[in-house]
């Protein structure tokens, strides 16, 4: 053989084997905001995935997953749809996964779209989120879902009058008229309703309001990130000292920062997909995979979002025999069920979003913590504004 045929037949062997080895990884780029004002989102949601991870092992199917972490800040969606095209286009990545909030996520679906990739939500709660690509996937909730519940009981245990407050953007919007619609289809009454904006927001002249006119209640969509303040402004305000209660979706008493309110948030209730209080064996192996990564962090819904956005990426790799091009993906990741550290889920084949039981609850001390305890929940339920 010439030497010219034994350089081509090398090279060859090089790229097929450069080709191969590539092919034995499955990249999954994985946006979120780890700076900022939502920087407890982006560590809640990547710890999560982690830990199913570190449970799991970083193999699956045959192939090695390896995670890209990008950083969207949260609040730039141009920056996340450049951070999703360089993912997609120079990393190569065969999944886009995480996204933070709503935004952000309406800008990575343009690149999914785009580009042909799954996108897996792992956060972003606003009811359309899934519409804006065929190729979403959501493990997080819609809040429509979690609050048409909370609606329910609110009407049957003495609250008939409610002043409303949500952050001005998709998910806020979305809490407002659902929890809205829904006590007022009862026979309730909304007293005044308010939105703040999701930047460097002010509670302050919105909740001297809210304690003048003396509703039963106040309900509340806060971001996750912006929980803490809000509940400081909520009690400096004096409404709980008026006897005016709390109530809204389980952003409100965020796992995260409960343990961090005093008594005062004692009996709050809440409703929500998941909390860390959740007596399962399956929420009791998440959480301890989650405490040898952050043992200093306390796990949320958004942390368990992350960890079921990675389960069903590895259920659907299972069942593909590793291939991810996007129409075997999807195909395979539609009706995918099982069971969560929150309780039994399933992907709704036609919606592509998720279907699960919604919890109410009461914050309680338990040994001397605050948790969010279930008491009552409404099973299989799918986000009603679809």
């Amino acid at each position: 053989m010439s030497a010219v045929r034994l350089l081509c037949a090398a090279s060859f062997l090089a790229i097929s084997a450069g080709t191969a080895s590539a092919q034995e990884v499955i990249k999954i780029g994985l946006i979120l905001p780890l700076t900022g004002p939502f920087t407890s989102i982006g560590k809640e949601v990547e710890t999560g995935a982690r830990a199913y991870i570190a449970q799991h092992g970083d193999k699956v199917a045959g192939k090695k997953i390896e995670i890209i972490v990008k950083d969207d800040t949260g609040v730039a969606p141009e920056k996340t749809k450049q951070l999703a095209t360089d993912l997609a286009i120079n990393d190569k990545v065969d999944i886009l996964a995480g996204f933070g909030l709503t935004p952000p996520a309406f800008a990575g679906a343009l690149v999914a779209t785009q580009a042909k990739k799954p996108m897996v939500v792992m956060a972003a709660a606003t009811s359309s989120v899934t519409t804006k690509s065929p190729y979403i996937l959501r493990t997080s909730f819609a809040l429509p879902q979690a609050v048409v519940p909370l609606a329910g009981w609110a009407s049957k245990n003495g609250i008939k009058k409610v002043f409303s407050l949500a952050t001005d953007y998709g998910p806020g919007i979305d809490a407002e008229g659902a929890f809205g619609k829904a006590f007022t289809d009862a026979g309730n009454e909304i007293v005044d309703k308010v939105r703040v904006p999701l930047q460097n927001p002010d509670y302050a002249p919105f909740l001297q309001k809210a304690k003048d006119l003396k509703p039963d209640a106040v309900f509340a969509f806060i971001p996750s990130g912006e929980t803490a303040s809000f509940l400081k402004q909520f009690t400096d305000r004096g409404l709980p000292q008026a006897g005016i209660k709390l109530i809204g979706p389980g952003d409100v008493t965020d796992d995260e920062v409960i343990n961090n309110m005093g008594d005062w948030v004692l009996g709050t209730i809440t409703s929500h997909h998941y909390s860390a209080a959740h007596d399962s064996p399956e929420n009791k192996a998440f959480k301890e995979a989650f405490a040898k990564i952050e043992p200093k962090m306390r796990p949320n819904f958004m942390a368990v979002g992350g960890y079921d956005g990675m389960q069903l990426i590895y259920k659907t790799l299972e069942k593909t025999g590793g291939k991810a091009d996007v129409d075997t993906f999807m195909t395979a990741a539609k009706g995918m069920s099982w069971v969560s550290p929150r309780g039994p889920v399933s992907i709704d084949p036609e919606t592509r979003d998720i279907t699960q039981n919604v919890y109410i609850r009461k914050v309680e001390r338990v040994d001397g913590a605050l948790w969010n305890v279930e008491f009552d929940k409404v099973e299989n339920f799918k986000d009603p504004a679809k």
